[in-house]
């Protein structure tokens, strides 16, 4: 599933090629009714977590979640056919981006959006995002700091991928629990830099000087000292942390 970084890199490219007046919407699967949408300019795109709000001009909210499978694909041509399984395109002057396979795409009212917002909690990429609140939440929470990561109420946008990768930053074993506010005050401060980071290279970037490698996640040996990089189940998810860097307890 696309973590918090790509959809906001999502929303910030598409809201940079489509808003405006000239944007178009189809469903060549027939899976969606763009009607509410004809005519209407692009306001904004905006991410929240994983979730994607375009707003447009007196109409609904469109909603989109990508779920596991969901992707974007981007023709600089906008008169290039879309897939026939294409569930949503959006086409501008000189782009047009085609939804496949997402779990979600819908229109939301007013009281299904703010549900939506209510239910997720702060989003380390977001400018509102309250860094007490992210604090609280994660410290509220009775469950180990790993599966907490993943609850998107407690922070919004964080996958497997990034739980691995901050948590070895932050020096926190997976399964700890009662993290005390200092150590949440320093997870939060690393999930703000470094998806920020990730969002520009496209990539989860959990060490600047080498974007392109991790540290736990999905390795075999750690890359800071080579210990052998434990793996268990989770949260649901296959979980990663150093026996040194991460020290149990």
């Amino acid at each position: 599933m696309p973590e918090g970084h790509l959809i906001h890199r999502y929303a910030r490219e598409q809201h940079e090629a489509l808003a405006g007046p000239a944007v178009a919407l189809s469903s060549p699967q027939g899976r969606f009714d763009p009607a509410p949408y004809a005519g209407r300019p692009l306001r904004a795109v905006e991410a929240d977590g994983k979730h994607l709000l375009y707003h447009f001009a007196d109409a609904p909210v469109l909603h989109v979640h990508l779920g596991m499978r969901g992707l974007f694909l981007r023709y600089d041509d906008p008169a290039v056919p879309p897939r026939p399984g294409t569930r949503l395109r959006l086409a501008g002057p000189s782009v047009a981006y085609d939804l496949i396979a997402p779990i979600r795409c819908e229109p939301l009212t007013a009281d299904a959006e703010r549900a939506l917002r209510a239910s997720l909690g702060p989003d380390p990429l977001r400018a509102d995002a309250d860094p007490v609140e992210a604090v609280r939440r994660l410290t509220a929470t009775g469950a180990p700091v790993g599966a907490a990561l993943l609850d998107q109420a407690v922070w919004a946008g964080i996958g497997n991928a990034w739980r691995a990768e901050l948590l070895f930053l932050a020096g926190l074993d997976p399964d700890a629990r009662s993290v005390g506010a200092p150590a949440a005050e320093r997870l939060w401060r690393l999930a703000v830099d470094h998806l920020a980071l990730g969002r520009d290279l496209g990539q989860v970037v959990s060490d600047p000087a080498a974007p392109d490698e991790r540290w736990v996640y999905k390795r075999e040996h750690c890359r800071r000292c080579g210990s052998p990089v434990r793996t268990w189940q989770l949260g649901g998810r296959t979980a990663y942390a150093c026996p040194v860097d991460q020290p149990a307890g």
